[in-house]
């Protein structure tokens, strides 16, 4: 199966126009087509989808479960405090790369914790957009790797 699901979390939709200082220029839109460029390349298929909701979240996670062999997640401040989120993801079983536009570990102290990357293989951040597709290669390389 050659089939990855991206999930950007809250406030992601609003790239381009949210705090450029920090998180660039780019919109989301811009970003989800970096991706789906390369997954082109590689001949992966991608579902993306966007949510400022936490339960909305979690359900992508369990219904695209046996659908993807992946999944390229940036949970935005979810990162910090989403057991539920993290709970589903251990649950399914799948190879996850957390990925962040900004370096995390560099902004403020409460986002220096991440309760999402005990249960992914990897951690991306601080690359702006090329974060994504960093992310999506790791997720490539996963799946490769079986």
């Amino acid at each position: 199966m050659r089939r990855v699901l991206i999930i950007h979390g809250p406030n992601l939709n609003l790239l381009g126009t949210r705090e450029p200082e920090v998180y660039g220029s780019i919109t989301l839109e811009e970003i989800n087509k970096s991706l789906k460029n390369l997954a082109q390349e590689e001949g992966v298929e991608l579902i993306i989808h966007q949510s400022n909701h936490e339960g909305q979240i979690i359900d992508w996670i369990q219904d695209y479960r046996q659908e993807v062999a992946a999944i390229v997640l940036n949970p935005g401040a979810f990162t910090h405090y989403s057991i539920a989120i993290r709970d589903a993801l251990a649950a399914v079983a799948l190879p996850v790369v957390e990925v962040h536009l900004s370096n995390i570990h560099q902004r403020e102290e409460f986002r220096h914790h991440s309760v999402i990357a005990p249960v992914a293989q990897g951690q991306i951040a601080g690359f702006g957009p090329e974060s994504y597709l960093l992310g999506l290669r790791a997720a490539l390389g996963l799946i490769r790797k079986g």
